[in-house]
């Protein structure tokens, strides 16, 4: 069993950044992919990130791709998903996810943490 906690959250200018952090419990959390999702009013849960169970892979969606950062310290059962240049379009609920493979697909993931709120003004 891992349980998932999302933080660092919050309201942002266009063109700033945050860090969020994903804590996990359980001690098989390094044998995990994990991945972030957002969720914005109205719309369907999309995939931003995912990070192998090493570290050694990270995957991105076409929108943040060089702009998000996400990674992993498996000493401290943390992910991270470092955001800069943030746009309006980045406002959502941001989830992370735990599952065997780090892939694009909401149903591959066995657990999910409660989501922390992201908006970027204009």
């Amino acid at each position: 069993q891992v349980q998932l906690v999302e933080s660092g959250g919050g309201l942002v200018q266009a063109g700033g950044s945050l860090r969020l952090s994903c804590a996990a419990s359980g001690r098989t959390f390094s044998r995990y992919a994990v991945a972030w999702f957002r969720q914005a009013p109205g719309k369907e849960r999309e995939f931003v990130a995912a990070v192998s169970w090493t570290g050694g892979s990270t995957y991105y969606a076409d929108s943040v791709k060089g702009r998000f950062t996400i990674s992993r310290v498996n000493a401290k059962n943390t992910v991270y998903l470092q955001m800069n240049s943030l746009k309006p379009e980045d406002t959502a609920v941001y989830y992370c996810a735990a599952g065997q493979q780090a892939i694009v697909v909401v149903t591959a993931y066995d657990y999910w943490g409660q989501g922390t709120q992201v908006t970027v003004s204009s």
